[in-house]
């Protein structure tokens, strides 16, 4: 298996076909082979090898899908790079994958400066914009000025990509995902979603997050069209729906919701728009409602998953979005992957009893890159250990009911605790921190954290949100803080108690993730 037969095939039987759509840029299935083939031959020309890594840090556009797949076509590894992360986490990712190339767009050039003096393996910059590239870096097109790679240089387990995630211990994991795991992941998506020669897939979530990642290779098998936005804005969603007459888009429900809720909706013609796919954090059921009364003819389906997985693991048949009984549940394993409900010493659970959620399958990653023990601890016994609280029901029906490792999901981003916790406990002043996700009506959960300064100290909410955008993504920074007197609550091994702290926000809620 490698990633580039969904671009030969889709060559081989849509020719003609219309493969991307970007502004007034369009290109035919044939015209697309032979870009991602030439720009392999473009990287390989530059130095680039089998092993190599490459990173991109830009918007969507056709030219971070050819990205896509050009890297691991010459061999080497994407390095999709988060667009909402500050430069000192930017920086970190970059030196600790060995990145030798940067893609980026003229929105994100302005992080270069910061960067300056932290990108010491990165050899070649690439600018993907039309305008004339800055001095030192190479322009994209001029990439494409080279012979096309037509051999097969990696396959199966090679390592085709790195996606960083979030750490329970503040510091990222590259999850390495291989050819194998991308393509299978593409054939469950097929399964669960129906994917087809006449799919028109919409690109509208970040393209850095594996859940967009996922249909790239999916409508590409069948030969389908792919669409750009440079990011989600309800406007030119609604827009790019009703002019490619788009069938098929996956979004968070943060998305979901902003178009379902876009006042001007009813002007753009959204009838084409058949399968609606959403995941990253869980579905409010008013949200749900709303959108199937403005958008009537999209089915939705609810998935559930993780970058290790590449990433989809269960998948909900849209009838099931409408019953009182499953509407909670994430739906059943997809095609390629097993899944059981296990307790603390990794034994299977009888079915409706609570446990973690445990996966194995051809989807699951190699490892974490550079991270023996943590890779060991995650797949020990052959299995993915999630980390995440489930049951599952006697018909295969999985539902997720908390979340075991510290973890906080704010409009389909995934923020562990501890990095925030390492950000605040970096301040003068600060004698204990602890971060903790509470309930939000239109994020699912924000960021809160809960401070006891010094001795002699005094903190301020915003001072503390202050400290914490100059060294990590916004998106991670706390929405509330609170500065207490007491110390915080310690169990008798002397760890802090969330539970405790978390009570009085959680209270009535039936499980403790929104």
């Amino acid at each position: 298996m490698y990633l580039t037969q969904g671009i030969n095939r889709a060559a081989q039987t849509n020719p003609g076909g219309t493969s991307t759509v970007f502004g007034a840029r369009r290109f035919t299935w044939t015209q697309t082979a032979g870009r991602i083939a030439r720009f392999a031959g473009g990287l390989m020309a530059r130095g680039f090898s089998k092993g190599d890594r490459a990173a991109i840090l830009a918007l969507n556009s056709d030219r971070y899908f050819e990205f896509l797949f050009a890297v691991p076509a010459a061999g080497g590894a994407v390095v999709p790079l988060n667009t909402r992360l500050a430069a000192p986490e930017i920086a970190y990712m970059l030196e600790d994958s060995g990145a030798t190339f940067l893609f980026i767009d003229a929105t994100y050039a302005p992080v270069l400066e910061q960067l300056r003096g932290q990108m010491a393996k990165v050899h070649t910059v690439v600018w993907l914009d039309d305008t004339p590239p800055p001095a030192g870096m190479t322009a994209y097109e001029a990439m494409l000025d080279a012979s096309p790679v037509t051999g097969i240089l990696a396959e199966n387990d090679d390592l085709a990509g790195l996606f960083y995630t979030g750490g329970t211990t503040g510091v990222s994991k590259g999850v390495m995902l291989s050819h194998k795991n991308l393509v299978c992941n593409a054939s469950n998506m097929i399964a669960a979603i129906g994917y087809g020669p006449e799919s028109v897939y919409l690109h509208a979530a970040p393209m850095f997050h594996i859940a967009d990642n996922a249909p790239a290779l999916a409508v590409s098998l069948y030969g389908g069209k792919h669409v750009f936005i440079p990011r989600f804005d309800p406007a030119a969603t609604a827009a790019a729906v009703s002019e490619e007459k788009v069938t098929t888009t996956l979004l968070v429900p943060t998305m979901i919701n902003a178009l379902a809720n876009f006042p001007d909706l009813a002007k753009y013609d959204m009838s084409s728009l058949v399968k609606l796919p959403f995941g990253a954090s869980p579905m409010p059921q008013a949200v749900l409602r709303k959108a199937i009364e403005v958008l009537p003819n999209a089915k939705f389906y609810h998935l559930y998953g993780m970058t290790e997985a590449a990433p989809v693991v269960t998948a909900a048949t849209p009838e099931a979005a409408l019953d009182p009984l499953l509407n909670k549940s994430c739906g059943k394993p997809v095609l390629l992957c097993e899944l059981r409900i296990a307790d603390d010493n990794d034994n299977e659970v009888p079915r409706g009893t609570a446990g973690e959620v445990q996966v194995r399958g051809p989807n699951i990653m190699l490892g974490y890159w550079n991270k023996p023990e943590a890779t060991a601890a995650a797949l020990r016994g052959g299995w993915y250990h999630s980390g995440d609280g489930g049951l599952m029901d006697e018909q295969g029906n999985v539902f997720i009911v908390d979340r075991l490792k510290d973890m906080i999901i704010s409009g389909g981003e995934n923020i562990y605790s501890a990095e925030v916790e390492n950000a605040i406990a970096t301040m003068p002043g600060v004698a204990e921190v602890a971060v903790i996700g509470i309930p939000h009506e239109k994020w699912g959960e924000t960021v809160h954290a809960i401070v006891v300064p010094r001795a002699g100290h005094t903190l301020t909410e915003d001072a503390v949100i202050a400290h914490c955008r100059e060294m990590i993504a916004g998106f991670k920074c706390p929405r509330g803080v609170e500065v207490r007197a007491a110390p915080l609550p310690l169990s008798g091994a002397g760890k802090i108690l969330k539970t405790e702290l978390r009570k009085p926000y959680w209270a009535g809620f039936e499980k403790q993730v929104n």
